[in-house]
């Protein structure tokens, strides 16, 4: 029999051959236009696996702990923690990826270990839980770490990944240049500790920005002060850090809030105010019509203005005024500057001015 004649092979890429990168892009293309990720809400998955492996392990979880794990994505992080832990409740906000995370664990002995609350975590009432590991979405960052900080029994520990920028700042000391209000409010409530970079080509789709892991230890028991107290000292020593302290408390806005504070204190204590004749007199403040300070950080306080460089200031604002060069004086910090100045230094400046029944809040 004659022998049947060869066929030409396809012109095109061998069967073995890799695909080039031209077939890469176009198949990356149709799975986008399947499940795209929405960066809007800070969707970047983690995609590899040692990362989310040492992150588990840098939580020390317990077989008896309950995790919650914030923004789970596809879930390649929540299968480490299944492995670890008794049970996860997981807290996402898109429901596409609630519905992969489901199928990831269908039919398996982990999904009866896998609870899935879908909302925002900042506006979701949360269950008991001993410890939080989450890939944070950039967006939420400083409302998750202080509503963790606000929990009532507090967790264990978290571990969270956050931008490389925040993360540093959280754990960022006196003196540092990220140092600022966020660094003070973190760790007056909770050890911060950095633990590791993560580059942004370990994500899905890559982040524009490095990010970093860090661990929160909330402290047991809380320190026995008002978060809002404090906050409200943080906030006007910190509006410009590298001033010195007595220079936050020059803006007439600041004065006002402190002196309505000092009324109200009065008034919740029958304090008598001496020399409260409701009269007025005028205190010329300079040429400068407003105060280099911005609404959201002081509130809406101003004096009242009566012509161009002055302002009306009364007689208990004037006493106000003294407790406050009374208090800089004594604690020796009024020409310290607020990136330079610890924990104890802020409380000691808290306490004083408390003593003199000035509030911040």
């Amino acid at each position: 029999m004659p022998k049947a004649k060869k066929q030409p092979r396809p012109v095109g890429n061998p069967p073995y051959s890799r695909p080039n990168s031209a077939a890469k892009e176009a198949a990356s293309k149709t799975v986008n236009n399947v499940f795209r990720m929405n960066t809007e809400l800070g969707q970047h998955i983690l995609k590899n696996p040692g990362v989310a492996q040492a992150i588990v392990d840098k939580a020390g979880l317990k077989q008896s702990d309950v995790v919650l794990e914030v923004g789970p994505g596809t879930g390649n992080l929540t299968v480490k923690i299944l492995e670890h832990a008794r049970k996860v409740i997981a807290v996402e906000m898109d429901p596409r990826m609630a519905a992969e995370l489901t199928k990831r664990v269908q039919g398996k002995p982990e999904q009866k270990r896998l609870e899935i609350l879908l909302g925002d975590v900042i506006k979701t009432e949360l269950p008991y839980f001993d410890v939080c590991i989450s890939n944070t979405p950039y967006q939420i960052s400083s409302p998750l770490v202080f509503k963790l900080l606000a929990l009532s029994p507090a967790p264990r520990t978290c571990v969270l990944m956050f931008q490389r920028e925040f993360a540093m700042r959280v754990v960022a000391r006196p003196g540092d240049a990220l140092y600022c209000r966020l660094s003070v409010n973190a760790q007056m409530w909770a050890k911060c500790t950095h633990i590791m970079k993560v580059g942004k080509n370990n994500f899905k789709p890559p982040p524009q920005v490095e990010s970093s892991v860090i661990r929160i230890e909330p402290k047991t028991p809380r320190p026995p002060i008002s978060y809002d107290e404090w906050d409200g000292l943080l906030r006007i020593v910190f509006v410009r850090k590298n001033k010195t302290i007595a220079a936050g408390f020059k803006s007439s806005a600041v004065m006002a809030l402190v002196e309505k504070n000092y009324r109200t204190w009065c008034a919740a204590n029958n304090v008598k105010l001496e020399g409260d004749d409701g009269e007025a007199h005028l205190v010329d403040i300079g040429d400068k019509d407003e105060m280099e300070v911005s609404g959201d950080e002081m509130g809406d306080v101003k004096g009242i203005k009566t012509k161009a460089g002055k302002r009306s200031r009364s007689k208990v604002g004037e006493k106000v005024k003294g407790l406050v060069e009374t208090v800089l004086s004594e604690t020796e910090l009024r020409e310290k500057r607020a990136g330079k100045c610890d924990e104890a230094d802020f409380l000691r400046l808290l306490y004083a001015f408390n003593q003199q029944g000035i509030h911040f809040s």
